[in-house]
């Protein structure tokens, strides 16, 4: 069968939106305040709708994911080491590096692909502060082993959830787990505020240190009680947040019918494995990876990339190349790839198929029946 390409280009994902007029008059309430920034009324309306719908104790929002990364581990005081994974966004490893701290980088599950628990113990030193997880294409870590080693040897346990907005384990909130979670609000994620991100944490005593780091260390107009950053969600950002809440589950429900195309047409091509079994009993949607085993598939994955592209289909080698291998890790000794063959072979065969509410099904479809034409036969 001869495919034909797409009048128009298909990307990886596409931002949800709502009605422009919708955004205005939302907008109509900050224009007669006034209030741009600091806290204002859209600001602590989302940060209240946030907390509840994340299912965790304490919430802050940021405007951006990485400057929340970054507080996390300023507020939890982290130096020396910390453990963390290659296969993950630049962002992650690099947040170590901003607060003067050394990545130790720990091969994935081989499986789920996220930091492999069971060979975190390992990896600690004298110099190890804490352990940096991510839940890798919202597929949670195994956060009670994970958990367990931390408390074994005194360290602090943050997450990465940029991957795994609204996913949950056991009826609680991802955020909940470890000491600090940060959310990723993205206009690439399932739910976004242009640019946007978040902190959860149980204990409340943090969020007066969070919210101070992220202000400048700013306490009141004539007191300054620490080196702080200007991390503060605007409040257009946090309206523009508002108004997607509306929209979150109407896009969740157009990506479970495309899940399920890709489930349906792809589950029994060999030489592909799709997503496992999440231990998350909500999941967040968010991408819809693939890996592809050359010798059973018959080409590689930088083949059918290049190939999907000739369709006017671009997909994405997440996360090709490895943070290990970057030239301002890869000297590092826990870098070298004969200590992270999981994560090695796994860069090479991960692709990321368009995944989004306004892929209509008809494309998904075309979609799966163009990969399944390129396989060897």
């Amino acid at each position: 069968m001869k495919h034909l390409p797409f009048k128009e280009p298909i990307y990886v994902t596409r931002p949800a939106l709502p009605k422009l007029d919708n955004f205005t008059r939302q907008l109509e309430d900050v224009w007669d305040s006034r209030w741009l920034t600091n806290s204002g009324d859209q600001h602590q309306q989302l940060e209240k709708r946030l907390t509840a719908l994340l299912k965790t104790p304490g919430l802050s929002l940021f405007n951006n994911g990485t400057i929340a990364l970054v507080t996390a581990v300023q507020s939890l005081r982290l130096s020396g080491e910390v453990i963390t994974t290659p296969f993950t966004f630049p962002a992650t490893p690099h947040v170590l590096a901003w607060n003067g701290i050394q990545p130790i980088f720990c091969d994935i599950d081989p499986v789920t692909m996220n930091i492999d628990a069971s060979k975190i113990e390992r990896m600690i030193t004298p110099k190890t502060t804490g352990i940096l997880g991510v839940h890798v294409f919202g597929t949670p870590c195994d956060v009670l082993q994970i958990q367990k080693t931390a408390d074994m040897y005194g360290l602090k346990v943050v997450y990465d959830a940029a991957h795994a907005f609204m996913a949950e384990i056991d009826d609680k909130g991802i955020g909940c787990f470890g000491d600090i979670t940060m959310f990723s609000f993205h206009a690439t994620k399932l739910y976004h505020t242009a640019e946007g991100g978040a902190l959860t944490y149980k204990d409340s005593n943090l969020k007066k240190r969070i919210d101070l780091l992220k202000n400048f260390g700013i306490k009141n107009e004539d007191e300054v009680m620490m080196p702080g950053i200007n991390g503060k969600m605007n409040e257009i950002q946090a309206a523009l947040g508002i108004l997607m809440l509306d929209e979150l589950e109407k896009e969740r429900s157009l990506r479970k019918k495309i899940y399920k195309v890709y489930r349906e047409q792809l589950d029994t091509v060999d030489g592909l494995s799709l997503p496992p079994p999440s231990k998350a009993n909500v999941d967040s949607f968010q991408y819809f990876p693939i890996r592809i085993n050359q010798k059973r598939f018959g080409i590689s994955r930088d083949e059918v990339y290049q190939k999907f592209k000739e369709y006017n289909v671009f997909t994405r080698k997440y996360f090709y190349p490895l943070c290990s291998r970057y030239a301002c890790y890869r000297q590092i000794e826990s870098a070298s790839p004969k200590n992270l063959p999981n994560a090695t072979q796994a860069v090479e065969q991960v692709l990321v198929l368009p995944f989004y509410g306004d892929l209509t099904i008809e494309s998904a479809k075309r979609i799966c029946s163009i990969l399944r034409s390129m396989k060897a036969r």
